[in-house]
């Protein structure tokens, strides 16, 4: 299935219209104050419904599409973090949203955009895409870049896979991580993540271009939730959280001992939104 006719497919959405004249859709689900869901790379709104379904038990959840899939408009040769905060800008006016939430690249937006945004009351980041002395790994990109070219899409997948992967994967031969992640990554999902390498390796230039500046987000008034799994074997996740309690003394930090990067979106979404309808509902954030 396209990633056209997953949204197609959705639940109820809209569409707002960027700084830049972009169109940016969303997906719209359950009751409440308003939440903005801001998934990360190599995925797509729907990809996340678990866990909008869950949140709308209490929320009205809008997730968003971001600009280079589905029925949202191309990221565009000049795109930048930048055009992902302007986007996640206009549709936190036009929903009134005072809640925040962004998993991994998606984090890093969240990040990103309160930094000006004071419209959001409190925030929560699973792992947010934050790179401190370079830990998050781009030297796959001109390889990437090559296979991309030359339509060797797999190829491609196979590269990032290993060098952005956690350790023991950094190990894997190319042939075998070839063989490896048809047998993993089922269609139609392997097709969804084939149409998005192109914007995977936009998103990632961003990520290097971002390192060593998350001082910055001394600016954030929100209330923060830095949020992380027990069993994610990503090395930049620890010096990420490690550098962001610096930043944010004050930000809660909640661990998921059984859930990996993935959490929420697939192996633990129900998990992480009791967690977040707890965290956005009570006066006093959760913290470990």
């Amino acid at each position: 299935m396209s990633l056209k006719n997953q949204l197609n497919t959705a639940r109820d959405g809209d569409t707002v219209i960027s700084r830049d004249g972009t169109p940016i859709s969303y997906l719209k689900t359950g009751n409440g104050p308003g939440l903005i869901l801001v998934h990360g790379v190599l995925s797509v709104a729907a990809n996340y419904s678990q866990l909008a379904t869950s949140l709308g038990q209490r929320f009205t959840v809008y997730s968003i599409e971001r600009r280079g899939r589905g029925l949202s408009g191309p990221q565009g040769e000049d795109y930048s973090i930048a055009k992902e905060c302007e986007d996640l800008d206009v549709l936190q006016k036009h929903t009134g949203a005072v809640y925040l939430f962004g998993h991994s690249y998606g984090g890093l937006i969240a990040l990103e955009a309160a930094r000006n945004n004071k419209a959001f009351n409190k925030i929560a980041v699973y792992e947010p895409g934050v790179s401190v002395d370079n830990s998050i790994n781009v030297s796959w990109i001109p390889d990437y870049e090559k296979y991309m070219a030359a339509r060797q899409y797999l190829d491609a997948f196979a590269i990032f896979s290993i060098k952005a992967g956690p350790e023991n994967a950094q190990k894997t031969p190319l042939w075998l991580m070839k063989l490896m992640l048809p047998l993993f990554v089922k269609q139609p999902k392997r097709q969804q993540m084939y149409d998005l390498l192109p914007s995977n390796l936009l998103e990632h230039q961003q990520v290097a271009l971002k390192n060593n500046t998350y001082p910055d987000y001394d600016e954030i008034t929100a209330e923060i939730l830095l949020m992380y799994g027990g069993k994610s074997k990503l090395k930049w996740v620890g010096q990420a959280l490690l550098a962001l309690k610096e930043v944010l003394p004050l930000a809660g930090v909640k661990e998921f001992p059984k859930l990996n990067h993935f959490g929420p979106d697939e192996t633990g979404p129900a998990e992480i939104a009791q967690a977040l309808i707890t965290y956005f509902t009570e006066t006093k954030s959760l913290s470990m």
